[in-house]
């Protein structure tokens, strides 16, 4: 399970790290490559959240 953690903390630094390149970036492809690259790494670590909800234990 810490794996999965740090693997979701990597990819939401890596989403926020692509948004700001992204923002900076003058060249119009390269704004939107990385635009693209940080909606990929959100959605990644999106996926990688609810699997680590979904194995956590349910309290009944």
């Amino acid at each position: 399970m810490k794996d999965m953690k740090a693997h979701l903390e990597k990819l939401r630094v890596e989403a926020e790290e692509c948004e700001l390149i992204s923002k900076l970036a003058t060249n119009e492809t390269k704004k939107d490559l990385f635009a693209k690259l940080a909606a990929h790494h959100r959605a990644l670590a999106d996926e990688v959240e609810r699997t680590i909800n979904a194995s956590k234990p349910r309290s009944t």
